[in-house]
């Protein structure tokens, strides 16, 4: 089990700290695993310092992704990516018919 500090906008930091956002999307430029310690640290862009506020959250799972398998640079620099967080613990198997 590893510390991992990042840097993370106010806006972003806002956000965990209130529990809205329980989910990252990061440049896979680093180690990371499940059981690590993913530690937050609040950046001023503005100012280009740290704030001193810290947020730690264990890693629950991590995913990488190739994306250029998945669609164009051009698309990708158009579009973006969302984050899209699920709720709920259990999935439900929709029918065809049902999704109609």
């Amino acid at each position: 089990m590893a510390d991992i500090r990042k840097k993370c906008r106010p806006e972003f930091f806002e956000l965990v700290l209130s529990g809205k956002k329980n989910a990252e999307i990061r440049l896979a430029d680093f180690s990371l695993r499940a059981g690590d310690m993913l530690i937050l640290e609040e950046w001023d862009p503005k100012k280009k310092k740290y704030t001193g506020r810290k947020i730690s959250r264990n890693v629950r799972s991590v995913v990488k992704v190739d994306v250029s398998k998945m669609h164009s640079m051009e698309e990708i620099k158009k579009n973006g990516f969302y984050l899209i967080e699920l709720e709920g613990d259990k999935s439900r198997l929709h029918s065809s018919k049902e999704m109609v």
